[in-house]
Protein backbone atom coordinates (compact mmCIF):
# COMPACT_ATOMS: atom_id res chain seq x y z
CA UNK A 1 0.00 0.00 0.00
CA UNK A 2 1.01 3.62 -0.48
CA UNK A 3 1.46 5.83 2.59
CA UNK A 4 -1.89 7.49 1.88
CA UNK A 5 -3.54 4.06 1.88
CA UNK A 6 -1.68 3.06 5.05
CA UNK A 7 -2.85 6.24 6.78
CA UNK A 8 -6.45 5.77 5.61
CA UNK A 9 -6.40 2.19 6.91
CA UNK A 10 -5.01 3.44 10.23
CA UNK A 11 -7.87 5.94 10.54
CA UNK A 12 -10.44 3.23 9.77
CA UNK A 13 -8.95 0.89 12.38
CA UNK A 14 -8.97 3.62 15.02
CA UNK A 15 -12.35 5.09 14.08
CA UNK A 16 -10.86 8.54 13.47
CA UNK A 17 -12.41 11.27 11.34
CA UNK A 18 -10.03 14.06 10.37
CA UNK A 19 -12.84 16.41 9.27
CA UNK A 20 -14.81 16.06 12.51
CA UNK A 21 -11.63 16.42 14.52
CA UNK A 22 -10.76 19.72 12.85
CA UNK A 23 -14.23 21.13 13.52
CA UNK A 24 -14.21 20.31 17.23
CA UNK A 25 -13.33 23.09 19.67
CA UNK A 26 -11.73 20.65 22.11
CA UNK A 27 -10.05 17.27 21.85
CA UNK A 28 -9.99 14.60 24.59
CA UNK A 29 -6.45 13.93 25.79
CA UNK A 30 -5.32 11.08 28.03
CA UNK A 31 -4.29 12.48 31.41
CA UNK A 32 -3.90 9.70 33.95
CA UNK A 33 -7.27 8.08 34.63
CA UNK A 34 -9.22 10.77 32.77
CA UNK A 35 -9.84 11.91 29.24
CA UNK A 36 -9.54 15.68 29.67
CA UNK A 37 -10.88 18.04 26.96
CA UNK A 38 -8.13 20.43 25.89
CA UNK A 39 -8.26 23.20 23.23
CA UNK A 40 -8.04 21.89 19.67
CA UNK A 41 -5.29 24.32 18.66
CA UNK A 42 -3.98 25.03 15.15
CA UNK A 43 -0.53 23.59 15.93
CA UNK A 44 -2.17 20.21 16.46
CA UNK A 45 -3.86 20.45 13.06
CA UNK A 46 -0.58 21.28 11.31
CA UNK A 47 1.28 18.30 12.73
CA UNK A 48 -1.51 15.74 13.24
CA UNK A 49 -1.06 13.83 9.97
CA UNK A 50 2.67 13.45 10.59
CA UNK A 51 2.09 12.39 14.19
CA UNK A 52 -0.33 9.74 12.94
CA UNK A 53 2.26 8.55 10.42
CA UNK A 54 4.64 8.16 13.36
CA UNK A 55 2.10 5.78 14.90
CA UNK A 56 1.97 3.83 11.64
CA UNK A 57 5.75 3.73 11.23
CA UNK A 58 6.65 2.86 14.82
CA UNK A 59 3.75 0.50 15.48
CA UNK A 60 2.80 2.26 18.72
CA UNK A 61 -0.94 2.17 19.41
CA UNK A 62 -3.39 5.00 20.06
CA UNK A 63 -4.22 3.72 23.56
CA UNK A 64 -2.88 5.42 26.66
CA UNK A 65 0.38 3.51 26.70
CA UNK A 66 0.83 3.75 22.93
CA UNK A 67 0.28 7.52 22.93
CA UNK A 68 2.85 7.78 25.69
CA UNK A 69 5.30 5.68 23.69
CA UNK A 70 4.95 7.65 20.47
CA UNK A 71 5.30 10.88 22.46
CA UNK A 72 8.45 9.59 24.19
CA UNK A 73 9.78 8.53 20.78
CA UNK A 74 9.04 11.97 19.31
CA UNK A 75 10.78 13.69 22.22
CA UNK A 76 13.79 11.46 21.61
CA UNK A 77 13.85 12.53 17.95
CA UNK A 78 13.88 16.18 19.02
CA UNK A 79 10.24 17.24 18.66
CA UNK A 80 10.66 19.86 21.38
CA UNK A 81 13.16 21.73 19.18
CA UNK A 82 10.79 21.82 16.19
CA UNK A 83 7.90 23.26 18.20
CA UNK A 84 7.85 23.83 21.99
CA UNK A 85 4.05 23.67 21.88
CA UNK A 86 4.21 20.33 20.08
CA UNK A 87 6.75 19.13 22.64
CA UNK A 88 4.41 20.19 25.45
CA UNK A 89 1.64 18.06 23.93
CA UNK A 90 4.12 15.18 23.88
CA UNK A 91 4.80 15.75 27.59
CA UNK A 92 1.09 15.53 28.43
CA UNK A 93 0.81 12.12 26.76
CA UNK A 94 4.17 11.01 28.21
CA UNK A 95 2.93 11.68 31.75
CA UNK A 96 0.18 9.07 31.42
CA UNK A 97 2.61 6.56 29.94
CA UNK A 98 5.04 7.14 32.81
CA UNK A 99 2.35 6.30 35.35
CA UNK A 100 1.37 3.10 33.52
CA UNK A 101 4.57 1.73 31.91
CA UNK A 102 7.67 3.83 32.69
CA UNK A 103 10.12 1.27 31.27
CA UNK A 104 8.33 1.27 27.93
CA UNK A 105 8.51 5.08 27.85
CA UNK A 106 12.27 4.95 28.39
CA UNK A 107 12.72 2.34 25.64
CA UNK A 108 10.62 4.42 23.22
CA UNK A 109 12.64 7.55 24.07
CA UNK A 110 15.93 5.73 23.45
CA UNK A 111 14.60 4.44 20.13
CA UNK A 112 13.66 8.00 19.21
CA UNK A 113 17.20 9.19 19.94
CA UNK A 114 18.34 6.95 17.07
CA UNK A 115 15.49 7.96 14.76
CA UNK A 116 14.18 10.89 12.72
CA UNK A 117 10.71 12.44 12.81
CA UNK A 118 8.55 13.99 10.10
CA UNK A 119 8.14 17.40 11.73
CA UNK A 120 10.84 19.45 9.92
CA UNK A 121 9.36 21.47 7.06
CA UNK A 122 11.32 19.60 4.37
CA UNK A 123 10.21 16.21 5.69
CA UNK A 124 6.58 17.36 5.66
CA UNK A 125 6.98 18.58 2.08
CA UNK A 126 8.51 15.22 1.14
CA UNK A 127 5.55 13.37 2.66
CA UNK A 128 3.08 15.57 0.82
CA UNK A 129 5.04 15.05 -2.41
CA UNK A 130 4.90 11.25 -1.86
CA UNK A 131 8.68 10.84 -1.74
CA UNK A 132 8.34 7.47 0.00
CA UNK A 133 6.36 4.93 -2.08
CA UNK A 134 5.45 2.67 0.84
CA UNK A 135 5.71 2.12 4.59
CA UNK A 136 8.87 0.02 4.39
CA UNK A 137 10.83 2.83 2.73
CA UNK A 138 9.55 5.37 5.26
CA UNK A 139 10.58 3.14 8.16
CA UNK A 140 14.03 2.77 6.65
CA UNK A 141 14.42 6.56 6.66
CA UNK A 142 12.97 7.16 10.13
CA UNK A 143 13.66 4.25 12.46
CA UNK A 144 17.13 3.58 13.89
CA UNK A 145 18.50 5.62 11.00
CA UNK A 146 21.18 7.59 12.84
CA UNK A 147 23.60 7.18 15.76
CA UNK A 148 22.63 8.75 19.06
CA UNK A 149 24.46 12.07 19.31
CA UNK A 150 24.72 11.99 23.12
CA UNK A 151 26.10 9.44 25.59
CA UNK A 152 23.64 7.40 27.63
CA UNK A 153 24.11 9.31 30.95
CA UNK A 154 23.18 12.59 29.25
CA UNK A 155 20.18 10.97 27.59
CA UNK A 156 19.09 9.65 30.98
CA UNK A 157 19.29 13.19 32.40
CA UNK A 158 17.32 14.54 29.46
CA UNK A 159 14.62 11.90 29.92
CA UNK A 160 14.52 12.59 33.67
CA UNK A 161 13.99 16.30 32.95
CA UNK A 162 11.20 15.56 30.47
CA UNK A 163 9.63 13.17 32.96
CA UNK A 164 9.71 15.69 35.80
CA UNK A 165 8.11 18.41 33.66
CA UNK A 166 5.58 15.90 32.32
CA UNK A 167 4.47 14.89 35.80
CA UNK A 168 4.17 18.55 36.85
CA UNK A 169 1.93 19.25 33.84
CA UNK A 170 0.02 16.07 34.66
CA UNK A 171 -0.68 17.31 38.18
CA UNK A 172 -1.75 20.76 36.97
CA UNK A 173 -4.28 19.21 34.55
CA UNK A 174 -5.36 15.98 36.23
CA UNK A 175 -5.97 17.17 39.80
CA UNK A 176 -8.46 19.97 38.90
CA UNK A 177 -10.12 17.65 36.36
CA UNK A 178 -10.48 14.88 38.95
CA UNK A 179 -11.94 17.28 41.52
CA UNK A 180 -14.42 18.57 38.94
CA UNK A 181 -15.48 15.04 38.03
CA UNK A 182 -15.97 14.02 41.67
CA UNK A 183 -18.03 17.12 42.46
CA UNK A 184 -20.12 16.62 39.32
CA UNK A 185 -20.76 12.93 40.03
CA UNK A 186 -21.77 13.64 43.62
CA UNK A 187 -24.09 16.35 42.34
CA UNK A 188 -25.67 13.76 40.03
CA UNK A 189 -26.44 11.53 43.00
CA UNK A 190 -23.47 9.16 43.11
CA UNK A 191 -21.88 8.30 46.46
CA UNK A 192 -18.37 9.53 47.19
CA UNK A 193 -17.00 5.99 46.75
CA UNK A 194 -18.72 5.66 43.38
CA UNK A 195 -17.40 9.07 42.31
CA UNK A 196 -13.74 8.29 43.06
CA UNK A 197 -13.79 4.66 41.89
CA UNK A 198 -11.79 4.43 38.65
CA UNK A 199 -13.64 2.98 35.68
CA UNK A 200 -12.38 -0.24 34.18
CA UNK A 201 -10.49 0.76 31.04
CA UNK A 202 -10.19 -1.09 27.76
CA UNK A 203 -8.04 1.55 26.07
CA UNK A 204 -4.69 1.13 27.84
CA UNK A 205 -2.88 -0.48 24.94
Amino acid sequence: MTLKEELAAFYRRCGFSDTADRQACTVPVYTGCLLVPLPNIETRHVYLKYHDLHHVATGYSTGRIGEGEVSAWELGTGSMWHSPLLGTMNLIALSTGLVLEPKRMWRAFRRGCRSRNLYPLQMRHDIDAERWPDLASLRETLLDSRPDALPLPLRALEFAAYSGIAMLIHALIAIPAMCTRVVTDIGLGYSFIQAIKPAKRTDLY
